[in-house]
């Protein structure tokens, strides 16, 4: 059986925390959540208040980075990276150095997860190597390494968190200050939503051979791409799979389609 624990979660998105609060809960009824934070900063100030035995850490946060804080926890707690990105699980977490979880996170992972902290906390385990380690994720999150293209995106919808699953998404659009993501589900359902990230930050992260700019506020998931009709001036419409909808592609994103 499990022993008694305390712990922290950092995430910047409440619903995300809630949600691995009630996972945790599954798994590892005696784990006492005493903190929840909602960024870098604030993950290490109610650390330094707390002083749990667990931080479960998201990597991009606003202000300081859930690395960032890890390195100021230093030794002072087992430490579990949250992310939406593959390329942090790296040989040395896989190795057992530390761990991780990928969003959106699995309750066998999960599980894995917390067998392997029940035992470090057992025999009160901490890394030899940790202070090279988080300096090394530290630098490519920085920009020393390439992130792996995104797999799923965040979406507000009313009040409730939606994990949408990039290969599902036909299209974003750019709108006003936010980007709107168009997704087809499972059966050919789907919908709109809206997220915070600007497009040209999304584009930054989505697979470039998958998702292309045709216009300076449209990028489509070629796979979603039916056929491309062209039009007169050097100008194009991209035609989806399974829909009536259309998108413009303006002469500067053409040299896209043109083996189309």
């Amino acid at each position: 059986m499990l022993s008694a624990a305390t712990a922290l979660i950092a995430d910047d998105e409440p619903l995300l925390r809630e949600a691995l609060v009630a996972q945790l809960a599954q798994v590892w009824p005696q784990l006492q959540v005493v903190a929840q934070a909602r960024n870098g900063r604030e993950a290490v100030e109610l650390f330094e208040r707390h002083q749990p035995q667990v931080c479960f850490l998201d990597v991009h946060m606003p202000g300081l980075s859930g690395i960032e804080a890890a390195r100021q926890i230093g030794r002072r707690a087992q430490l579990v990276f949250v992310t939406a990105y593959d390329q942090y699980a790296v040989q040395a977490f896989e190795q057992g150095v530390l761990d991780y979880l990928v969003k959106p996170v699995e309750p066998a992972r999960l599980a894995e997860t917390v067998a392997r902290l029940h035992e470090r906390l057992t025999v009160a385990a901490v890394p030899q190597n940790l202070e090279a380690l988080l300096q090394h994720l530290a630098d490519q999150l920085r920009g020393g390494a390439k992130p792996a293209p995104l797999r799923w995106i965040r979406a507000q919808v009313g009040s409730t968190l939606r994990l949408i699953a990039v290969d599902e998404i036909d299209y974003l659009r750019s709108d006003s200050k936010y980007t709107a993501i168009v997704w087809r589900g499972d059966g050919g359902t789907g919908g709109e939503a809206l997220v915070r990230t600007p497009l040209k930050e999304l584009l930054a992260q989505l697979d470039p051979e998958q998702f292309v700019q045709v216009h300076r506020s449209a990028v489509v998931n070629l796979r979603a791409v039916s056929h491309v009709s062209r039009g007169d001036n050097e100008t194009a419409t991209v035609h989806l799979k399974g829909s009536s909808e259309m998108l413009p592609v303006s002469r500067s994103y053409l040299h896209h389609f043109r083996q189309m």
